[in-house]
């Protein structure tokens, strides 16, 4: 018997021709960083199709190739760089069709507008006439050379984002707006907290629900509510939550998060070379010149939309569309958890409200699917609250990295970096011991309920909040270290840049300290620590930015300019930033402009390249200057946008963006790269304007004065 092909293998798992355009099959989900319209300006540019010839297709599982989960920057690296492979492929083969049917020679057929070009004879054949002709295993070739389709990927050309007019018509649909026949609401009747266990439902208030034709689904300690109509299944889940009685046994772990971290055990491991392994890491620099230390808290990814999904059982197929980042990866953990055969779960991907990072898109999912297997034949559309959003997401870890550095004769002769925090993994993969399974909200209430997972330390390059603390600079012997502290008080999962953001913004506050040290200017003195020309060339390209005349600000305020460049996972864009900031008498810090200089390599589609560097700019600062999350031994207390702010849109800078060109060097990953050089210039003009940083974030009002009262 023949062995199938490997998936993803061959042309036909990534290309196809359907009623008259190319379709391109991606396992990367569009979450609105523009994916699907890169990947289709790919193909177009490696065939000579019209843009408005090709078109995406959403992921769904057993359908698409299977390239794990949208995340860590990579889509265009992983999935451009496998559509590409395949579109070279298939134009190399059609080449050979086209020049056998037409009697010429290959290096004559080049392929333009939809058109297989005999150039001797001036001849055609039409490129999606000649597709059925090509071989259905022809196999990818990953060194199929790349052609250079100028008139597709010029930086200067602008290329339209798939979508957007729907979506700013509002006739995009997105997984709340779904509606097929049959379909019932759900909504989950949530505890106080997720530590909590449910003793009894009100007898009276089960009665009215039940009454009011309102499906009560229990599983141990959860429960949901389903129903034909919306408002009512959401009143029939508040009346249940409210009159439920819930232990909560002891709570939530109360404490200030930097406390907490210092006083938990944690697994300490040495890094080098971006990766860690168990070793003793070297003793602390004796008597350095410069100390930093930064906090940050608990964040949340803060999603405009609540997660949602629906759900459908059959007796046979659980049919499951969601908004997650890694359908296949999910899939399985599911089937884990479900004890079901993989086959016999179905997940399609749909866009929710935009998310960068594990928000509930997997756990709603989750929910959805346990409240249909109640109900077979039925299909449900589960939607979660803004309240549960905010209370019940994962949330980015709370961490706290330090630094210490040493000068000799100007140059940096030693750098230590520790950062410690807890696990940033906490997708639902799968694992050993119901690793999967445990990460997911609802295993937690079931019946056959299972522990939380306990994070165990990534050992992966430049993983989790080790990511970026290798500094881009020579700085003599390095020490650098992680400290994992699992069993803090809330749950936690991978948010943008992971461990990036906080470790670049304290290295370049450390930068600038031994800077003003060394008697140097910040951007001299980074340059003088540059080996590598490509770093160089970014920070080279901030000068004129740097040296610009100030920005001016108001008389009772403090105007200061900072400076910060990483290059992303110390593999992927290169970032450097310019920030200009006032800081008010009464603390309150804006951030009046921000320029870029981003080096992304080959740039597919310059736009979605801009929007992603300027939407981590805004979405650094409101990090940096704004976001907390909050909690008690009751349960987490910001569960609103009053209660847990994010920047509004009068609090966004001025922003700017210079992409370099690069031609055709390798594609690098772009979209979290922004985040870490963005937020380190907003410190540093902060430093500049009023001579200190505070060493926790968020940087409100509040925490500047009282930092400004501790000096």
């Amino acid at each position: 018997m023949k062995d199938l092909p490997e998936p993803g293998s061959r042309v036909a798992d990534w290309l196809s021709v359907e009623d008259g355009r190319l379709v391109v099959a991606t396992g990367k989900v569009d979450i609105g960083q523009r994916i699907s319209t890169a990947l289709v300006t790919i193909a177009a540019g490696e065939l000579g199709l019209p843009l408005a010839s090709v078109t995406a297709r959403a992921p769904v599982t057993g359908e698409a190739p299977d390239e794990g989960i949208t995340s860590g920057s990579n889509s265009i690296a992983e999935s451009g760089g496998n559509v590409r492979a395949a579109a070279a492929t298939a134009r190399a083969a059609l080449i050979e069709l086209a020049a056998d049917r037409l009697e010429a020679r290959p290096s004559a057929i080049a392929l333009r507008d939809g058109l297989l070009v005999d150039t001797a004879s001036n001849r055609t054949l039409v490129v999606f006439d000649l597709w059925p002709d090509l071989p259905h295993d022809l196999p990818v070739d990953p060194g199929a050379p790349a052609t250079v389709p100028a008139a597709v990927e010029a930086p200067d050309h602008p290329t339209p984002p798939r979508g957007m007019a729907d979506m700013v018509s509002g006739a995009h649909r997105f997984v709340h707006d779904l509606c097929v026949e049959d379909m019932w609401h759900a909504r989950v009747v949530r505890p106080p907290h997720d530590r909590a266990t449910l003793g009894a439902l009100d007898t009276d208030a089960l009665t009215r629900t039940e009454a009011e034709g309102i499906a009560v689904v229990r599983d141990g300690s959860f429960v949901a509510v389903a129903g034909p109509s919306e408002w009512p299944v959401i009143r029939a889940a508040r009346r249940l939550a409210a009159s439920a009685d819930w232990d909560t046994g002891d709570g939530l772990a109360e404490g200030d998060s930097a406390a907490l971290l210092d006083t938990q055990p944690a697994t300490t491991l040495s890094v080098t070379d971006g990766r860690p392994h168990h070793a003793a890491p070297p003793p602390p620099i004796a008597a350095p010149d410069v100390e930093v230390t930064l906090h940050r808290p608990y964040q949340m990814h803060g999603a405009l939309g609540p997660s949602a999904a629906l759900a459908e059982w059959d007796g046979e197929r659980l049919d499951i569309t969601c908004h997650s980042q890694g359908i296949y990866p999910l899939r399985r953990t599911m089937a884990e958890a479900l004890d079901m055969a993989e086959d016999a779960i179905r997940i399609a991907h749909a866009p929710g409200s935009g998310c960068y990072g594990h928000n509930g898109a997997d756990d709603a999912a989750f929910d959805a699917a346990l409240i249909a297997l109640a109900l077979p034949g039925r299909p449900v559309l589960l939607k979660w609250t803004r309240e549960e959003e905010h209370a019940f997401e994962p949330y980015y870890p709370a961490s706290t990295v330090r630094i210490a550095a040493r000068l000799e004769a100007g140059r940096i002769a030693a750098w230590s970096a520790e950062v410690k925090g807890d696990t940033h993994r906490g997708r639902p993969r799968p694992g050993a011991d119901q690793a999967g399974p445990r990460r997911l909200l609802a295993s937690r209430f079931r019946a056959t309920a299972l522990p939380p997972y306990v994070g165990e330390p990534n050992m992966n390059r430049e993983g989790g909040m080790h990511r970026n603390l290798e500094p881009a600079y020579a700085v003599g012997p390095r020490r650098l270290v992680k400290k994992l502290v699992p069993g803090m008080p809330l749950r936690t999962s991978a948010l943008r840049t992971l461990g990036a953001t906080l470790n670049v913004v304290a290295i370049e506050q450390a930068m600038d300290l031994l800077a003003e040290a060394a008697g140097a200017d910040p951007l001299d003195f980074r340059l003088a620590h540059l080996d590598d020309d490509d770093h160089r060339r970014v920070v080279e390209a901030l000068t004129p930015h740097w040296q610009a005349p100030p920005v001016p600000v108001a008389a009772d305020a403090a105007g200061g300019r900072g400076l910060g460049y990483a290059r992303y996972k110390n593999a992927a864009a290169r970032v450097g930033a310019v920030a200009d900031v006032a800081v008010a008498a009464d603390g309150d810090v804006t951030v009046d402009r921000v320029v870029m200089v981003a080096d992304a390599g080959r740039v597919v589609d310059p736009d979605g390249l801009r929007a992603q560097l300027e939407g981590g700019a805004i979405q650094a600062q409101s990090w940096l200057l704004i976001e907390a999350v909050g909690w008690d031994r009751d349960g987490i207390t910001t569960r609103d946008w009053d209660s847990y702010p994010v920047i509004r849109f009068d609090r966004v800078p001025a922003l700017e963006t210079v992409i370099l060109e690069r031609g055709m060097a390798p594609s690098l990953g772009a979209g979290e790269a922004a985040c870490g050089p963005v937020a380190a210039a907003i410190a540093g003009a902060i430093r500049a304007a009023v001579g200190f940083v505070p060493e926790r974030m968020p940087f409100t009002p509040e925490a500047m004065r009282t930092a400004a009262m501790a000096l």
